[in-house]
């Protein structure tokens, strides 16, 4: 999804309806990105945080489970293999399979939820970090990576695209 300049319109189309709706449900485009801005100026990483969430001034976002600093480095390399090949399993017999099958059967239960500070900007919304194709193929799930890893800029050309 952070490689949005290469995929098709159709997919274009849906990552931008997807993340719309989503800033929607928060209270809108601009809560939505001051979300994303905290979230990249959090040091370590969000998702190694040992407390299961992350708060910032207008709302929070909060899992079901720690994640481990080791699992989200192995997040980090293992995206860019996934926007090269389709996938985030590295083709099986190779030294990293075990490993990424590992890091999708942990993460993969985990519910991420983002709620409002106020109820009265939006409900909210949740989502899982990994779309299970099949037994073979996963892709991370473009609502987890826009919210954890993608650039600003790059959520902004998704929420700002238009159909041609």
């Amino acid at each position: 999804m952070c490689d949005f300049n290469n995929l098709s319109d159709e997919q274009k189309l849906l990552h931008h309806e997807q993340l719309l709706k989503c800033a929607e449900a928060f209270g809108g485009v601009n809560f939505f990105l001051q979300l994303l801005e905290g979230i990249r100026k959090a040091k370590p990483h969000p998702l190694s945080g040992k407390n299961s969430g992350f708060t910032f001034e207008y709302g929070s976002v909060k899992w079901n489970k720690v994640v481990f600093q080791d699992k989200v480095t192995l997040l980090m390399k293992t995206r860019i293999t996934e926007s090269e090949q389709g996938n985030l399993y590295p083709p099986e017999g190779s030294s990293a399979y075990k490993k990424v099958n590992n890091l999708i059967r942990t993460l993969s239960p985990i519910e991420f939820k983002i709620e409002p500070k106020y109820r009265k900007d939006g409900e909210g919304f949740s989502f899982k970090a990994f779309d299970k194709i099949d037994e073979k193929v996963t892709l991370l799930n473009p609502i987890f990576d826009a919210v954890f890893f993608c650039s600003i800029d790059t959520v902004k050309k998704v929420l700002n695209f238009r159909a041609k």
